[in-house]
């Protein structure tokens, strides 16, 4: 007889670091995926994406939830179609400032959600995909924030002991596609691009950040791409 397997939320976006992570949350729990529309141009795309991978890693569910709270507010080149998605720059590193496809705290909406369906799961971790390194510098990827809420879990919840993990928080991209390999991750399946949905554009930070990744590692990206600017 066998023991019964932790459970795990994972905050699935269907981009590349949200697939490494529910590859390393399905190999240690049974695993339940949470994918969020919120108005982003990519919203179809994503979902297509999130959907296959927790079908691929055998996840026992996938929630969907639509929330319109970021488009109503706007502020975001993904949210706001009056803003245009900018190509990554081309005289600075990506990621020296806040960019404005940087969605306002929205990861705490994520989170809020995660946590409290992990409360009805009984799940013990929440996986979320955040990345400081190789980052287009999103204030809501960065450890201290992780940390902080890990301190309203605790305080906010019944019990006080859901954990948040972030294992890829500080490594660079390349060595996110080196371990999505190693554990055998969809990467093909994923999408990061911040416009495209047929072709990603391979112009955005998202883009650019994923091919040079890829490039590093020493190993070809998949999906199809307008054009591959590194």
């Amino acid at each position: 007889m066998t023991n019964a397997r932790s459970r795990a939320v994972v905050c699935l976006s269907g981009g590349m670091d949200s697939a490494v992570c529910a590859a390393l949350a399905a190999r240690d729990h049974d695993a339940y995926a949470l994918h969020f529309s919120y108005g982003q141009r990519t919203e179809a795309r994503e979902l297509e994406s999130a959907s296959n991978v927790a079908k691929n890693l055998n996840f026992k569910d996938l929630l969907h939830l639509k929330i319109d709270i970021f488009r109503v507010i706007g502020g975001s080149a993904l949210t706001d179609a009056s803003i245009d998605v900018p190509k990554a720059p081309e005289h600075e590193p990506i990621g020296e400032s806040v960019p404005v496809t940087y969605v306002p705290f929205r990861n705490a909406h994520f989170l809020s959600a995660a946590v409290s369906w992990a409360e009805v799961l009984g799940a013990e971790t929440i996986y979320i995909g955040a990345v400081e390194q190789d980052s287009s510098g999103y204030p809501d990827c960065r450890p201290a924030y992780y940390e902080a809420f890990q301190q309203l879990i605790r305080t906010g919840t019944k019990e006080g002991s859901i954990k948040i993990a972030t294992p890829l928080i500080h490594l660079r991209k390349s060595q996110i596609v080196s371990l999505g390999l190693e554990l055998g991750a969809p990467l093909d399946l994923t999408w990061s691009c911040y416009s495209g949905a047929e072709r990603a554009c391979g112009e955005c930070d998202s883009c650019v950040l994923r091919l040079r990744a890829f490039e590093e590692a020493g190993t070809s990206d998949l999906i199809p791409y307008v054009t591959q600017k590194l």
